[in-house]
């Protein structure tokens, strides 16, 4: 057999942070704030429907575009933005938004396209344009204010004759920005006149923090016809291994990703389909508390990591939090971040993974704190032997 076997443009691509980070993590028993997942489960409705279901029948292929009454719930959520959709031609649901995600760009772009992508992105981003065929262009965010904004002028630059769709991920994994509405414009208004789609990544949606505010792109003047909202639950109701999420978009776009996703899932989740319609119906309560206690979390680990030696940075959304580690003495976090698991035992995951400019993000380490309290504590007493 020929060497390689895998294509070029999936080799960067064979692991990622995450599971090298957890695999350290468990070899040294650290406390593990490198991946974003919480350790506690969703509102207990959710479970009871969820079990209901798996007993009720609920267990062979639902749908293709997803059960009704999942797709009626997240219509009816998508109400609460004064965005109305068509839960029979305008809701695909998916396995995950991480599926969503690459489906719609398989969908929409093609060799000789450009996919503008915000530096830094989720990992799968990058995989996902590269499944495509087509090419990302990365513009970074700048810190500005206080807060990591959107590079406008950058972003207009970036934009050529080849660019098919601009991808937008807020509130931001993994700086925890939110974008204002002032930026958002700034995109709609690019959209429009370089006629793009947008592809959205909504998933930390109801995790936004302070004075932040979640503005979904597709509300804007103009950009109903030309995104593609993409959401989840399990962020929302702590359930990220359900791998439940949602397109939301004009009939075209649905039926255009929707192409893409029959052959790449078919379907999934049948039992927790229901589930997650229960709690986008009536879980939502459950859904602030839970944005509540992450506010006060990601100020309980933001003054650990003060108190440890490091810079933190202001998160307005999302599960995380960012440093930069220069006041240690470390130029480069990933140097520390594989230090951590057996120095002090804590994973973090060094932001600069998620880039393709990684000189310019290399002081920075993010930490994740949708974790109980008392893992919070001892990852905190575990960093100040840093000092």
């Amino acid at each position: 057999m020929r060497e390689p076997v895998l294509v070029p443009r999936l080799q960067p691509f064979t692991s990622t942070i995450f599971a090298e980070m957890t695999a350290l993590a468990v070899r040294h028993e650290a406390v593990n704030l490198g991946q974003g997942f919480p350790d506690t489960d969703g509102p207990a409705g959710m479970l009871d429907a969820a079990k209901n279901a798996l007993f009720g029948g609920a267990n062979q292929y639902p749908p293709g575009p997803g059960r009704p009454e999942l797709r009626a719930a997240i219509a009816r959520h998508r109400l609460r933005y004064g965005a109305e959709y068509d839960p029979d031609t305008e809701i695909l649901v998916t396995a995950g938004a991480t599926e969503a995600i690459a489906a719609s760009l398989i969908a929409l772009t093609q060799a000789g396209d450009e996919v503008v992508v915000i530096e830094p992105y989720y990992d799968s981003y990058a995989a996902a344009v590269a499944m495509a065929g087509a090419e990302r262009r990365v513009v970074g965010l700048v810190e500005r204010d206080g807060r990591f904004a959107l590079d406008v002028e950058g972003l207009r630059a970036a934009v050529s004759g080849r660019t098919r769709a601009i991808l937008i991920n807020s509130p931001h994994n993994p700086t925890g920005t939110v974008f204002t509405r002032a930026e958002l414009e700034a995109v709609a208004a690019l959209c429009v006149e370089n006629d793009l789609i947008a592809i959205t990544d909504e998933v930390y949606e109801h995790l936004v923090f302070d004075d932040a505010e979640h503005i979904p792109l597709a509300t804007l003047p103009g950009m109903r016809e030309r995104t593609v909202s993409i959401s989840s639950a399990g962020k929302t109701f702590n359930c990220t291994g359900w791998k439940i999420g949602w397109v939301c978009a004009s009939p075209e776009l649905v039926a255009a990703v929707k192409a893409a996703k029959q052959f790449i899932t078919f379907v999934s989740g049948g039992p927790f389909q229901p589930a997650v319609a229960h709690a986008l119906d009536h879980e939502l309560p459950w859904a602030e508390n839970l944005r509540t206690s992450l506010q006060d979390k990601r100020d309980r680990l933001a003054a650990g990591l003060a108190e440890a030696g490091f810079a933190v940075r202001p998160t307005a959304g999302t599960y995380f939090v960012c440093v930069d580690v220069r006041p240690l003495g470390f130029e480069d976090a990933s140097e520390l971040a594989w230090e951590l698991p057996e120095r002090v035992g804590v994973a973090a995951v060094p932001v600069k993974v998620f880039t393709d400019h990684p000189e310019e993000w290399k002081h920075l380490l993010r930490f994740a704190f949708c974790k109980r309290n008392e893992v919070i504590d001892e990852a905190v007493t575990r960093l100040r032997k840093l000092r």
